[in-house]
């Protein structure tokens, strides 16, 4: 089984135009291996074949890596670790928080940060709006969460003014743009090409004005 998944793993990293070590990649196989070990009984996640989550999940959350400005940042709603646990392994210079409130998705994490010794990750498990932080924070994202204009609104005291924020979404979010709170403004959106994976996926950049 891990031979073809590694296999477009690397393969998903070069058309993605990312470098990853061998100890990366195996990292990023480790951690596939855990979702779904986990996932047949905790449903950490709607895709089901191992297969799949390879470009459903690695390289959907390696896609935005180019976009990532500054060394700390926070993953909301984090869910089984997308796109922050990818994000830290490739990254392990910088510092990521992964902040969800359904326990048992944290203590995936947990399990995740642990067994991959990740000590560039830390987890909090609680709901977005209730979680501080005492350092500052470079950029918010989020995959999968909820409405941008509710994302942004829970997670803007976090970020300082002109801080940005990301966030990954299907098809292009007119409407929810449309509805963006008054401190908060687009700054740039980008159409992804997610290698093995021809859904409509965009990466819509936010950035706090006041």
């Amino acid at each position: 089984m891990i031979p073809p998944i590694e296999e477009e793993l690397r393969q998903g990293l070069v058309e993605l135009g990312l470098f990853a070590t061998d100890q990366q990649l195996n990292l990023l196989l480790s951690y596939l291996l855990l979702l779904d070990k986990w996932n047949a009984s905790f449903n950490l996640s709607g895709v089901v074949e191992i297969n799949s989550m390879v470009s459903r999940h690695l390289l959907d959350s390696l896609a935005i890596n180019a976009h990532l400005q500054g060394s700390v940042f926070v993953d909301i709603g984090s869910g089984a670790g997308l796109p922050g646990i990818p994000l830290a392994i490739l990254n392990p210079e910088n510092h990521f928080i992964l902040v969800d409130s359904n326990g048992k998705k944290t203590r995936f994490l947990f399990q995740a940060k642990t067994e991959l010794g990740l000590a560039n990750i830390d987890v909090e498990n609680c709901r977005i709006e209730h979680y501080q932080s005492t350092q500052q924070i470079d950029m918010v994202m989020c995959r999968a969460f909820s409405a941008l204009g509710d994302a942004v609104s829970k997670s803007q005291h976090l970020l300082e003014k002109e801080g940005k924020f990301l966030a990954m979404k299907g098809r292009y979010p007119e409407d929810e743009i449309a509805a963006l709170p008054n401190c908060f403004e687009i700054s740039k959106t980008t159409k992804l090409e997610i290698p093995g994976n021809d859904s409509e996926r965009h990466l819509i950049e936010v950035v706090k004005k006041c």
